[in-house]
């Protein structure tokens, strides 16, 4: 593998502004994205299980002429050999990880989980999604020559 990715979690909530998000890759489809995690919200609201979310997640991306893989496979290689194996709950457009959960409030060991499949995978950009009793909760994480950039997460009612 390359070199070592340092990471970068933020606590609280922060929204990027226009400014701070201009020239990252992608975040157009990151924002369609979670304008359909917050159209599956309105809808269902809380209390559901993480697969019923993920599911609706899926058939809306669909809805919107989104590529959506469900249970996407990612190898963890150590040098020549595999040494773990994993499924990230969506794939979208062969190039952004979403990773649900469906918790009271996401801990610092979901994050780290998005930021592994980034590692793993090389992608550059990964959401994690709560569907949560209070509102949803969206966290973005950023891959940049080799770090991941700091999160931006968003919240809602």
């Amino acid at each position: 593998m390359g070199k070592p990715i340092s990471v970068l979690i933020l606590s609280g909530c922060h929204k990027y502004n226009n400014n701070e998000v201009s020239g990252l890759i992608n975040d157009q489809l990151s924002e369609r994205i979670i304008g359909c995690a917050f159209r599956v919200y309105s809808v269902l609201g809380a209390g559901f299980l993480e697969s019923v979310y993920k599911k609706a997640l899926v058939l809306e991306l669909r809805t919107h002429g989104l590529k959506a893989e469900e249970e996407f496979p990612i190898e963890v290689h150590y040098g020549d050999t595999i040494v773990g194996s994993f499924y990230a709950d969506i794939f979208v457009e062969d190039r952004i990880i979403v990773e649900l959960k469906a918790v009271d409030a996401l801990a610092r060991a979901h994050e780290i989980q998005l930021v592994n499949y980034l590692k793993a995978t090389g992608m550059v950009i990964g959401l994690l999604i709560n569907f949560g009793t209070s509102g949803i909760v969206v966290k973005r994480k950023y891959k940049d020559r080799g770090n991941i950039a700091p999160s931006s997460s968003s919240s809602e009612s």
